[in-house]
């Protein structure tokens, strides 16, 4: 028999001992950021300065943080391995100049390997790198990915065009952009990169039965444990986010600890603006009650806690969404102190880009 004591003392161990696990589990992340050009003034909102990806890159180094590609991010989530507290990764889109020119000299410097993700179309066009370039990217160490061959709009559908028509339309235009690659480069990329961040249910089942083993989007936010290879997201580092404290600060960013989303689907329908609903999890520690909601980087929304449930949460814009691509992000406090973050696209593919 054990006494009341007893009782108490292994029932309180046990608790803790689950929080610290839970505790640790969501430590357990990497941080994504995606880059565009570099040291290209002529493009502001995509571009950072030469001066600033170094400092980025300085403070990567000085402050401890392990720097993997993208790869090894992907492979340690489907093998359900660490990824680490303080892991970042650093991915490249659409294949401009640029990158072979400014990045590249400062990753070898530094000795960081990075992902790339090509527009086989425009390969060997004006700014962008050619084959040949490609070939010397690699040999640097930069893995390369599948960007699409023409960077369409994967969630629009044509006019009159049928679903079945539709996903034959993108299968078709990875397809070839993967044919680019192997008769070019040698290879045939297992990691993609949603054109303009734009994803859907149907496209993500596409990627996976295509044989890609990860994809990234655009929303902003850190991968951590649960979280899903092919919607990982990639902070942002183009125009005003492109700045050595911006990037500090989200690198230093933890995951806010998300078990489900409802609705899956980011496409905006009949309900605009659309609600959010969310459960987090209850042993991170998180107030729900202090979760700020932001959309288009002000807080311009509603957040419910449910009553009966205070790990369920409801978020939803005041106003109707107006462009193409909007996030809501969310963020909270953890007990440490430290920030957690999470980002969720929407979709109005009904308006022109």
């Amino acid at each position: 028999m054990i006494d009341g004591r007893k009782w108490r003392r292994r029932t309180v161990a046990f608790f803790i001992g689950l929080v610290l696990l839970c505790g640790t589990a969501w430590a357990d992340q990497a941080n994504i950021f995606v880059y565009h050009r570099f040291g290209d003034d002529r493009y502001p909102s995509t571009n950072i300065s030469l001066e600033v990806f170094r400092q980025q890159l300085t403070f990567l180094k000085e402050d401890g943080y392990q720097v993997l590609p993208l790869s090894e991010v992907a492979k340690r989530l489907r093998l359900d391995k660490p990824l680490g507290e303080k892991t970042a990764v650093i991915t490249v889109d659409d294949g401009y100049q640029s990158f072979l020119e400014g990045a590249v000299p400062l990753l070898r410097e530094f000795g960081y390997p990075a992902t790339l993700f090509v527009q086989a179309e425009n390969v060997g066009g004006r700014g962008y790198l050619s084959w040949d370039e490609l070939k010397e990217v690699r040999a640097a160490g930069v893995e390369i990915g599948n960007h699409s061959y023409s960077h369409l709009h994967m969630v629009s559908r044509r006019d009159g065009e049928s679903r079945e028509e539709w996903l034959a339309r993108l299968r078709a235009d990875i397809v070839r952009a993967q044919q680019a690659f192997r008769k070019n480069l040698d290879c045939e990329p297992d990691l993609f990169a949603y054109p303009y961040g734009e994803w859907s249910p149907e496209v993500v089942e596409l990627i996976r039965d295509l044989g890609f083993k990860a994809a990234a989007v655009q929303t902003s936010g850190v991968v951590g444990p649960g979280s899903d290879v092919f919607r990982l997201p990639r902070f942002p580092m183009g125009g005003p986010y492109a700045t050595l404290d911006g990037f500090r600060e989200k690198a230093r960013m933890k995951p806010l600890p998300v078990l489900s989303i409802v609705p899956e689907n980011p496409v905006v329908g009949d309900a605009n603006p659309p609600r959010l609903e969310i459960q987090i999890d209850p042993a991170a520690g998180i107030d729900a009650g202090r979760i700020n909601l932001f959309i288009g980087g002000q807080p311009q929304g509603d957040v419910r806690v449910d009553p009966d449930n205070p790990s369920r949460i409801v978020v939803q814009a005041k106003n109707p969404l107006q462009g193409r691509r909007t996030q809501y992000t969310l963020t909270a406090q953890g007990p440490d102190g430290r920030w957690h973050w999470f980002g969720r696209l929407w979709l109005r593919p009904e308006v022109p880009e």
